[in-house]
């Protein structure tokens, strides 16, 4: 396609990682063939291609993160590797026919209604698009965090997020420092620590770390995947509904987590000896305020003699060094920063022009991040959010979340054809309300009184993020599009 020329298509999905790819198949298999898939990288796989740190895993059950409509009988853990994961993704783009339908390297940069053509103009690096319907899937953890302390910038060693990991950096007897102890710090810290002559992990807060019942599968068993009717589904379910039973300790009667806290301070106690690295790895919250860690490997890594845990926050980086809260500097050559992603900030609601002129992220300021049942948004008329505000999960496969709103999505653009329909666009007042019934399930969960900040919670301090009741609740809820709670336009000759 010539830079010059612009393509029309009747469905743009914007992203290529576990969402887009999805609705790519659904859509294919709807037979929906007139759309595309740009993809800013290099091929598919979203954060599943970009996270390549040492030790990069999945934190959920191997048979639970896959879709539903193809399972892998392949895995060779029961908590899959980074590796797995990316191949997997890439298998099934191509066992189902959608690769034809993107375009790699090609970056959105911009996207406006078109109100008089009821449709969205789109502007990518790779040329101009229209486009009937957009549906946004850039991922929650498509934009690194990078922390904004003072004289970064001036440090003259190896530097990088954990998202963005340079392969050409050797680490081995060097001085590191990570900053952050989140998910992929976990899998970061005790896979370079024996490698590194000395490593300082810096910790804002202490984050409860659960044991991981990682094992490899052996091959009698990936063979009963293979050839047991139902097996996997069956191990699926069993999964899931253990994981549901989470709702009870964050969303339902967060008091019950007393006993996962028990275990968190056993394991503790259990694999670290020095009492003043127990004490500075204790958290201050409930268990589940911030996301629950898993790892058999952290806290042995951390009690290791070339292994320093840094609280007292950072003051300043220097060319060579980092000095602390406290005064102390300390040498490094290189700074891992596993600071984690913008969710509810996330640069990408910059490129999104709406009906009134205003983007995403400027509605966002004004009237707080709000969507109606994670997909749509007033003012925004025929563009769906891939796991939009209070869509997400931190207990189970967000897989399921995403399934869910492809069928709502799929339905909605098969609705709209149906009924001759030009435009869709939520009603304000129907994005209020439901707003207005969620929020009254969130004020009794953890994630807002157990004692943290987190990155679930957006600037104005609601949890923007997270769904707060089971999954299959939401499931049922976007089952069918709800056509009576938009307004639409027809199509005109």
């Amino acid at each position: 396609m010539s830079s010059n020329d612009t393509r029309h298509v009747q469905v743009m999905i914007v992203g290529s990682g576990l969402s887009g790819l999805g609705t790519a198949i659904r859509l294919s298999q709807r037979g929906l063939s007139d759309f595309v898939v740009i993809e800013r990288g290099p091929d598919v796989g979203g954060t599943w291609r970009d996270n390549t740190y040492p030790g990069a895993g999945c934190d959920v059950p191997s048979h639970l993160y896959s879709y539903s409509f193809a399972l892998n009988p392949e895995w060779s853990r029961s908590f899959s590797p980074q590796p797995e994961i990316e191949q997997y993704l890439r298998t099934v783009s191509e066992r189902f026919g959608v690769r034809d339908k993107h375009i790699f390297d090609c970056a959105l940069t911009a996207a406006r209604w078109n109100e008089a053509g009821g449709r969205w103009d789109i502007e990518t690096s790779r040329g101009s698009f229209t486009a009937d319907f957009i549906v946004s899937a850039a991922g929650v953890l498509a934009e690194p965090n990078l922390p904004d302390i003072k004289g970064i910038s001036s440090f003259e060693g190896e530097i990088f997020h954990s998202a963005r990991w340079n392969h050409d950096a050797t680490l081995t007897g060097k001085k590191v420092a990570v900053i952050g102890t989140g998910s992929s710090a976990v899998q970061i810290v005790p896979s370079i620590a024996p490698e590194v002559a000395h490593l300082d992990v810096y910790q804002r807060t202490a984050t409860w770390v659960m044991p991981q019942l990682s094992r490899p599968y052996l091959r009698l068993e990936r063979f009963a995947f293979k050839r047991v009717p139902g097996l996997q589904r069956l191990i699926r379910a069993l999964i899931y509904t253990t994981r549901e039973l989470f709702v009870i300790t964050q969303v339902k009667y967060p008091w019950t987590g007393i006993a996962l806290e028990a275990v968190g301070r056993f394991k503790m106690r259990f694999e670290i000896r020095d009492p003043e690295l127990r004490r500075k790895v204790l958290p201050k919250h409930r268990i589940g305020c911030k996301r629950m860690l898993v790892s058999n490997k952290f806290y042995g890594a951390l009690d290791r003699d070339n292994v320093d845990l840094v609280t007292d926050g950072i003051a300043e980086v220097r060319s060579g060094s980092i000095v602390s809260e406290d005064g102390t500097e300390r040498e490094v050559d290189a700074i891992v920063l596993a600071t984690g992603f913008h969710v509810a900030d996330s640069p990408t609601f910059n490129l999104y022009t709406g009906r009134d002129g205003r983007t995403v992220s400027e509605a966002a300021d004004a009237e707080g991040y709000q969507m109606y049942k994670g997909t749509t948004v007033a003012n925004f008329p025929n563009i769906f959010f891939m796991l939009g505000a209070n869509s997400g999960l931190n207990y189970t496969s967000l897989i399921y979340v995403i399934e869910s709103q492809i069928n709502y999505i799929v339905d909605a653009i098969t609705t709209m054809e149906q009924r001759n329909l030009q435009s869709f666009e939520v009603r304000l007042d129907a994005q209020v309300e439901y707003n207005e019934k969620l929020q009254p399930k969130m004020a009794r969960t953890v994630w807002v009184n157990g004692g943290c900040t987190s990155w679930f919670l957006d600037k104005h301090g609601n949890n923007s993020a997270l769904w707060p009741d089971f999954s299959f609740r939401y499931r049922r809820m976007v089952r069918e599009f709800d056509i009576d709670a938009y307004d639409t336009t027809t199509k005109t000759l």
